[in-house]
């Protein structure tokens, strides 16, 4: 994810329900870009949240002089997919484009909000991104925003404090259990990770594990939860969470960032966009922390997952499509993409990720260490195959009634799966899908 405040994640934590709007599909007649199309001028609205956003456009105006591009900030994650879902059903008020999380993409792109890029020219731009935003943003045979930042996962742990207590770095999760109970066993007080229950880490863990819960052909959907590679992960954590040794802080509270700076939390499993955060949030860390693979299932081969990452996306309604799509190359795989990497969002493109000045720069807050080589080899080796429900939105918001309750009550995280995905079923329904 792009660099943020910690009210910003704070709001991630907790995604609200969206009522689905399935709109009829239009066919808008565009093709590939006029590559002058910029000079001819002209005025684009962007929904973000996120600060860089302005920056992008300032740069690309002060190249494109007869363009306009205004940044509105219309609220949180939650409150935009809102707002958008409320125009795109009053049919005005739509900006041209908007930022959508890669979870959210399917949910606006089967209810035809957005435009399909492969009829402006996208296609080109396959092997431009790395696997895991690319595949996020291609779906149903079409192409619907492009990847602004990634969220490669990584090991982010207090080097310091594990050496303190003579706790080696995991390699595999069954040393990252044995780590966990040694490290609250030698001080109680100390944890090696928190976590209440979090959907989207959840889906990343699984997804790294070899489980594909969700299977999506069109409105045809199927929810699974009792695959074995989802099982192991299942199991694995829920003997962490009954005994007791993931510190029960919520992610993204000022307890949660007071944990990190205290030496309570000693690590995070995470995406790659938590280098700015630790940075910007846990001052009291620098030289101390540090990034390792993340941890493997043993004897398989070395896989990643994604967690968190933005697109920018076109919408279907959009009278400038063109123009908009110039707009978002500058910003996605441009100068832009360079601006945006600068001020510490992790990139999505494999030129900038193989960018040897990057992978070598040595950052001071990790004690000198190479950081991004780590990162890279992550963004290299995410799995593929995992789908989100087109109605994802919804399905994170119910999350803590389900299969959260493992974190509070006797339920297991296997039962409180099953329970996730019953509910997140039967919503499916609902809204006219067929889901199984």
């Amino acid at each position: 994810m792009l660099a943020l405040t910690r009210g910003r994640r704070r709001a991630l934590a907790g995604a609200a329900a969206l009522a689905l709007v399935i709109t009829s599909c239009a066919d808008n007649g565009t093709s590939e870009v006029d590559e002058d199309i910029a000079a001819e001028g002209g005025e684009l609205l962007l929904w973000g949240w996120t600060g860089v956003y302005e920056d992008i456009a300032e740069a690309y105006m002060e190249e494109n002089p007869e363009v306009t591009v205004e940044v509105q900030n219309v609220g949180t994650n939650e409150d935009q997919y809102t707002a958008l879902q409320n125009a795109v059903a009053a049919g005005s008020g739509i900006p041209d484009l908007a930022q959508i999380e890669y979870y959210a993409i399917p949910q606006f792109a089967i209810a035809d909000s957005l435009a399909d890029l492969s009829e402006l020219g996208a296609e080109d731009l396959e092997g431009t991104y790395t696997p895991g935003p690319w595949d996020s943003v291609t779906m149903e045979g079409g192409i619907w925003g492009l990847p602004i930042d990634s969220g490669p996962m990584a090991f982010f742990y207090n080097a310091a404090l594990l050496e303190e207590h003579g706790i080696e770095v995991p390699e595999t999760w069954e040393d990252f259990a044995q780590a966990a109970r040694d490290l609250n066993e030698a001080d109680p007080d100390v944890y090696l990770a928190a976590d209440t229950g979090d959907a989207g880490f959840a889906t990343s863990m699984i997804w790294q594990s070899g489980g594909r819960p969700y299977q999506v052909d069109g409105t045809s959907v199927s929810i699974d939860f009792s695959e074995p590679e989802t099982q192991r992960w299942a199991e694995l954590w829920n003997e962490l969470i009954e005994d007791e040794v993931l510190a029960p802080i919520t992610a993204w509270s000022d307890e949660w960032y007071q944990g990190m700076a205290n030496g309570t939390i000693a690590s995070l499993t995470t995406g790659a966009w938590m280098g700015s955060n630790l940075q910007s949030g846990v001052e009291e860390g620098h030289g101390d922390w540090r990034v390792a693979p993340m941890p493997q299932w043993e004897g398989e081969e070395f896989t990643t997952a994604e967690n968190g990452g933005s697109s920018i996306a076109i919408m279907e309604d959009s009278d400038n499509k063109e123009l908009a799509y110039d707009f978002l190359q500058f910003a996605s795989n441009g100068g832009g993409a360079d601006l945006a990497r600068d001020q510490g969002v992790f990139p999505a493109t494999v030129e900038r990720l193989e960018d040897e000045d990057y992978l070598n720069e040595e950052v001071e807050y990790f004690g000198d260490q190479q950081v991004y080589q780590v990162l890279a080899e992550s963004a290299d080796s995410v799995a593929e195959g995992r789908q989100y429900l087109p109605f994802h939105v919804h399905a994170i918001s119910i999350f803590n009634d389900t299969a959260g309750q493992a974190y509070v009550s006797d339920t297991t995280l296997s039962e409180g799966l099953e329970e996730w995905g019953e509910q997140s079923a039967a919503y499916g329904n609902e809204q006219g899908f067929d889901v199984e």
